[in-house]
């Protein structure tokens, strides 16, 4: 056996040790950003030592976490509503989309102010805020959102909205309907009929579903 092959074991191992690291930091961290890497190791399941081999400090791992989230985060933006989609239906396709990886920005928002900084935090979410404010935008010059506000700022306000709903769901307030209910809530917010907004976010949902059905 050579030593490259009898190593690959090993390289695996460290791979999910910090992906696990990773994992239990992200969720953590977005309930408790005071959390020591001690107690991280604890809830990760590894020893100290583990840890510290992957991230020598608070600082590496929440660099490691922002690097991560900002490659998740620019995919999943990728991987969005066509530009030429309706906006209220590209709103309600990104929400079903950005769904599954709202705890990244959960997490990175507890964290903005004391460790990653706001300048970081903005730069790993401007895709995303970017993507909302330009589909809210082209929505209120089409008469289907109110324009109360502008773009940038209703987009900040929904942010808002999400990150608490997010938490509500993560402490059991709210069952977790993959994303329907907030899409729904989300049209709403920016100015749909709630009948229009049910409506839209039904077939929505029903074709990504069948997109999904079709790709396994």
């Amino acid at each position: 056996m050579t030593k490259s092959v009898a190593r690959e074991p090993l390289r695996r191992n460290s791979r999910s040790n910090r992906a696990r690291i990773l994992a239990t930091a992200r969720e953590e961290l977005g309930r408790n950003p005071d959390i020591t890497l001690e107690e991280l190791a604890r809830a990760a399941g590894v020893v100290r030592r583990t840890l510290f081999g992957h991230f020598p400090g608070r600082a590496a791992l929440l660099e490691a976490l922002a690097v991560e989230a900002a490659e998740t985060l620019r995919s999943t933006v990728a991987a969005g509503p066509e530009p030429g989609e309706p906006a209220e239906r590209a709103l309600a396709q990104f929400v079903f989309t950005m769904w599954p990886v709202g705890d990244r920005y959960r997490m990175l928002l507890a964290l903005a102010r004391r460790d990653l900084g706001a300048e970081r935090v903005a730069e790993v979410l401007a895709p995303a805020r970017e993507a909302v404010a330009g589909i809210l935008e082209r929505g209120q010059q089409d008469g289907v959102f109110h324009s109360h506000l502008p773009p940038a700022v209703l987009s900040a306000g929904l942010e808002a909205m999400h990150v608490t709903l997010l938490e509500a769901v993560n402490t059991g307030a709210l069952e977790d309907d993959g994303g329907h209910r907030i899409a729904v809530t989300t049209l709403i917010a920016a100015g749909v009929p709630e009948k229009r907004a049910d409506a839209v976010v039904e077939k929505v949902a029903t074709e990504m579903r069948a997109a999904r059905a079709d790709e396994a």
